[in-house]
Formats: C-alpha cells, structure tokens, sequence
C-alpha cells in the first residue's frame, strides 16, 4: 500500500519516510506516524497502512536513516544517539509541512514509546501540528514547555509501564492542567507497548512489555475518532 519518499526539512536536508495513502488521496487529512526505538520496520509501517485505509495520509520519517533492529541493547543504542530536538524540531516538522503540501489542510501527529515522547516534543515545537496522540512514552518533563502547545492531545497510558512510570503521566498532567492545554490521556492496566501486536509469546528479551488486545483495540477507536474530529 504505502512507498518510500523523501522529503526536505525545514534547514533544507533530505529525510525518507514510508508513505501510505488512502485510494483517493486529494485532501485527506495527514497523520505523521513516529516509529518506536526500533526505527522503521514493518510494525510501524502496518500502523500507518492502518490509517491509510481509515482515510488519512500517513507518513512515517525514517529518523534512524534506514537502520532497524530486533534487539533492545542495540535499539536503546540507536535511541540514545538520536537528537531528539532535532527529530522533532526538524524530522517531525518537514513530514507535517511535506503533508500540508501535498494537500493535507490539517495533519497530526502520533507516536508510540520513544516516538510517543517526540510527539510530545513535536506538540510543543512544531506549529503546524493541528493535533497530537501520544502512546506510553514522554520526554524529561523539564522539556516539555506546555505553554507552547496549542494542539488537543490525546495520551495512552499502561498502569503497569515499568519503562514510563505512570508517576510521570501524573506529572505531566498537572503541568498540562497548569498552562490550560486541551488534552484526554486514558490510562489501561496494561504494561509497555499495550498496542504493539508483535509484543506477545517469549519475552525473555524484553519482559516488561506485552501486547494487551482489548487495550489496543480501544486506545485505536479513541484516536481514530479524536483524529476524525480534530483533522476532517
């Protein structure tokens, strides 16, 4: 369904991103899907085919520059060597204004685990995000400048994530309530990465994580209608 583009940021670089689109693209709502610490692999791509045939324009940026992997140690790597303010000053922002120009008149943004807290970052620095969906992931809270962000937000939470403590979720929205930002997060007894389908069986690798069906399967219904209010 989806093919590779590339795209400028706004300093002019070249970034690649795995685009899906619906059978009639011309002004279709634009969604920028942010990939997990994982990178751009087949999961994520599923995820924006998944929006695709819900009737939006979904763009996935290759932030990790065509590197992928399987393993935690080597994700955590890659993670670690990201520039995050980068990723979503840059990144996230050329894909929005890639959309915008391709006929999108309103485009969001989502992401899951490490893209959830880029989301957030892309909420505070990327004025063209209309709205914004957040799944089990947020930056050291001290970035997140909440004045800033004039998009509805929506968050999904695990009340068992280990990896990001529902303690901060709590912080985050006092500080969320503070500068009167509009937000609707759901929290779900679940553990990290409730929505990733391919989080099941053997988890000797990463025990802290579990798919959750009946959580994914709400968590998807809930954004697919605030996306469907915020962007139509």
């Amino acid at each position: 369904m989806g093919k590779t583009v590339t795209f400028q940021r706004p300093d002019g670089q070249s970034v690649q991103g795995y685009l899906a689109e619906p059978p009639t693209p011309q002004g279709a709502p634009g969604v920028v899907v942010i990939q997990e610490w994982w990178g751009l692999n087949d999961q994520i791509r599923g995820v924006a085919d998944r929006y695709a045939e819900q009737g939006f324009r979904a763009l996935v940026p290759d932030l990790y520059r065509g590197k992928s992997t399987v393993e935690a140690a080597e994700a955590e790597h890659l993670m670690t060597n990201l520039n995050f303010g980068d990723a979503a000053g840059q990144d996230v922002r050329g894909a929005v204004q890639y959309l915008k120009a391709g006929g999108s008149a309103r485009v969001g943004v989502t992401g899951y685990c490490m893209g959830g807290a880029l989301t957030l970052l892309a909420a505070v620095h990327v004025p063209e995000v209309d709205a914004a969906v957040v799944f089990y992931g947020y930056p050291p809270l001290e970035y997140v400048d909440a004045g800033k962000i004039k998009a509805p937000l929506m968050g999904h939470w695990g009340t068992r994530d280990v990896i990001f403590a529902i303690a901060g979720v709590d912080a985050l929205e006092s500080k969320l309530q503070a500068a009167q930002v509009e937000y609707d997060f759901h929290r779900y007894d679940a553990q990290h990465a409730f929505c990733n389908e391919t989080q099941v069986g053997d988890r000797k690798l990463l025990p802290v994580v579990e798919y959750e069906p009946d959580a994914a399967r709400l968590a998807w219904q809930r954004t697919l209608g605030f996306f469907e209010r915020h962007l139509r």
